[in-house]
């Protein structure tokens, strides 16, 4: 069985990949990919026409686009389920990483992680403004997703699901920002459910920080 991520190692989207495949116990070889590269190689464009990232590969078979990758490999590999049977939590879960693409991702990854956490690591200056505008955004987006959230230990029932990897990708970007920890500290059933989902080995293992 062969299969291959292609990604870039800074990517949210990349890690979301990372985080199922890690939950469901799959070997894979990693390829990097920079999307943001102006001479993006040919050979990645026959996989994604796009240029975005990631994009899988199993055995022959190509697959771009997070949420379709996620979802194939939650049915096509054995391992702990990613996905509710429940017809009203697996509509939950789909809500959640709707709210999540379409709301919370460029607030909290691209304004507030990309400027007060990697633009400093990288040694750029941060755009304060950004900062700011990202800042203004996230509360409505985290009080979204704490009445979303269920009351159990994660954000659809009892198991993990692939909410939790969708929106725990964000957090994990989120919350190393003073401003982001302290924001997420308000609403305490997202701030229970981060501190506990973070501390799942396939977190640690998928950590961009040292490069993985």
């Amino acid at each position: 069985m062969s299969v291959v991520l292609h990604g870039y190692h800074l990517s949210v989207y990349l890690r979301i990949a990372r985080l199922a495949l890690a939950e469901k116990g799959v070997a894979y070889e990693r390829v990097e990919v920079n999307p943001f590269a102006p001479d993006r190689p040919a050979a990645y464009l026959e996989l994604h026409p796009f240029g975005r990232v990631p994009v899988l590969v199993h055995d022959g078979f190509t697959l771009y686009e997070t949420a379709a990758i996620t979802r194939y490999v939650d049915r096509a590999f054995s391992g702990p389920p990613l996905q509710p049977a429940d017809p009203r939590a697996l509509a939950r879960m789909d809500q959640i990483i709707g709210v999540v693409d379409a709301y919370a991702y460029w607030p909290l990854v691209r304004q507030v992680f990309a400027h007060r956490v990697i633009r400093p690591r990288l040694g750029e200056p941060a755009d304060e403004a950004e900062i700011a505008k990202g800042l203004a955004v996230a509360p409505k987006v985290l009080g979204a997703l704490e009445k979303l959230a269920s009351s159990h230990a994660f954000l659809v029932g009892p198991a993990l699901s692939l909410a939790d990897l969708h929106l725990g990708a964000m957090i994990a970007y989120f919350a190393p920002a003073p401003e982001g920890a302290a924001l997420l500290a308000r609403y305490p059933r997202l701030a229970a459910w981060w501190s506990s989902v973070a501390a799942r080995p396939s977190f640690a293992s998928t950590d961009p920080s040292p490069r993985t």
